[in-house]
């Protein structure tokens, strides 16, 4: 293969896919120019075509779901059913702001001295999306949605491992019947989305990733003026108070570790339980993980495939092996089973203090760390005790006490009691601290690309 080549490979058998060529920075330039002028015409086009195009990608992604399903399955391990709930989320997505975008971009009057003053949302130009693997359908639509309808075009630079689903996403919006250059997909390295980024037709940049790799993002960003969406890491706590209802968190902890064999932002990677509940709960969330099938991601009963590269299972088992070696304590999992692909066994890790890679990084992968507590303001503490602050949850019997703690206490920018965390259209999502600023989803999603401008009238 080619220095420049960009590669997919199957995780579940290590075998090449298919061998792309990426963009030369004129290309680049070339694409960048198309998304301007389709702009100039594209932010002209009228509300009701617009929502109709969303409408149609939400029809179009239902019935291509199987085959999307298993282009993720065999691009990065994600499992069928787990892929079918991703494509009807995206679908969920299209509809929800083909249904309440208009209202969300709505002019908004304002009492003041003048005749009349008021504010408006207009679009300003062309968006660059750098998007990561882990969901690769959905992290694109739950930017891509609001960004086209408010009347801007995009340009999409997705992971190297997903550039399949990247290809398929852009076939798709010309299928739903959206001019050409509205959304492309370029196949890019490094140094020409710095030059992208970089393009004076582009207006802003989003991307879900890393934090080193989103402050390299938005370095690029600021010394060119452009606005930036950053969605990076976290290390999201799990706070279990003495009266949770165990089964429940238990449930909830091992859907939401587990889920996309770990490789999820807004996992509960830190368990934090008050010492009166652990032992309980560690039984609890061992039951659970039994009743999770290793195996094939293209097999209907598999529930966690393999994870995405080699390269992130050998960092995810150094982190656990260095945890143990600082005092944790291992009750599954934690080797690297003998079989092809790149497969990792769920791991439980107990005695996790701070200190160790399993509370002070973020592990990726289907690794559960608890983490002892003395008490409700001890755990609160841990919970707090990290760079990261995307997501956080608590649990407890007394949802008056658990959205104390989730308002007032917990440093995160989504905040669940007694659930999962997750992501909803209707909800602004994004982080604090080393997890990144902006908002995406809802009207604040919306709002992230326009230009938000005061027209104000005098009286003659």
């Amino acid at each position: 293969m080619a220095p420049n080549m960009i590669q997919t490979i199957n995780p579940t058998t290590g075998a090449p896919i298919q061998s792309y060529v990426p963009l030369t920075k004129q290309e680049s330039e070339v694409c960048v120019e198309h998304a301007f002028t389709r702009y100039q015409s594209w932010r002209n086009t009228s509300w009701d075509e617009r929502k109709q195009g969303l409408l149609n990608l939400a029809t179009c992604l239902r019935k291509n779901s199987e085959s999307y399903a298993a282009l993720m399955a065999r691009e990065m391990g994600k499992p069928l059913k787990a892929g079918r709930l991703e494509i009807e989320k995206c679908a969920w997505v299209c509809e929800h702001y083909a249904e309440q975008g208009e209202q969300y971009l709505a002019e908004e009057y304002v009492d003041t001295d003048m005749k009349k003053a008021k504010i408006c949302y207009q679009p300003m130009g062309v968006v660059f999306a750098i998007m990561p693997w882990n969901f690769p359908f959905w992290q694109v639509f739950r930017y891509a949605a609001p960004t086209v309808l408010a009347g801007n075009t995009t340009l999409l630079k997705h992971a190297s491992i997903s550039t399949g689903a990247g290809e398929a996403i852009a076939a798709l919006f010309l299928e739903a019947g959206f001019p050409p250059h509205v959304f492309q997909h370029v196949i890019v390295n490094k140094d020409i989305a710095e030059h992208i980024i970089a393009h004076d037709a582009v207006i802003g940049v989003t991307f879900t990733g890393s934090a080193r790799a989103g402050s390299q993002v938005a370095a690029c960003a600021g010394k060119n003026l452009k606005r930036v969406v950053l969605e990076l890491g976290g290390s999201d706590p799990a706070v279990v108070l003495e009266d949770a209802d165990l089964d429940l968190a238990a449930r909830v902890i091992v859907d939401s570790r587990l889920n996309n064999t770990g490789q999820v932002c807004i996992a509960a990677k830190r368990i934090i339980a008050v010492k009166s509940v652990m032992k309980p709960l560690i039984e609890a969330i061992r039951m659970r993980i039994d009743h999770y099938q290793v195996g094939d991601p293209l097999e209907e009963t598999t529930v966690l495939g393999p994870m995405a590269r080699a390269d992130l299972r050998e960092t995810l088992h150094e982190q656990v092996l260095l945890s143990i070696a600082k005092g944790a304590k291992l009750l599954l999992g934690g080797v690297l089973p003998e079989q092809q692909g790149f497969y990792y066994l769920p791991t439980l890790l107990i005695d996790v203090i701070p200190g160790m890679p399993a509370f002070d990084e973020e592990l990726f992968g289907p690794v559960i760390a608890l983490i002892e507590a003395e008490d409700e303001s001890d755990a609160i503490r841990l919970a707090n005790q990290t760079e990261y602050g995307l997501g956080a949850s608590v649990f407890t019997r007394d949802e008056a006490r658990g959205e104390m703690i989730a308002t007032n206490k917990l440093e995160a920018g989504t905040c669940f009691v007694n659930g999962r965390v997750s992501s909803d259209p209707r909800l602004p999502f994004g982080g604090i601290k080393n997890s990144g600023f902006g908002r995406e989803l809802a009207k604040e999603g919306m709002l992230a690309f326009v230009n938000m401008k005061t027209v104000a009238v005098a009286h003659a």
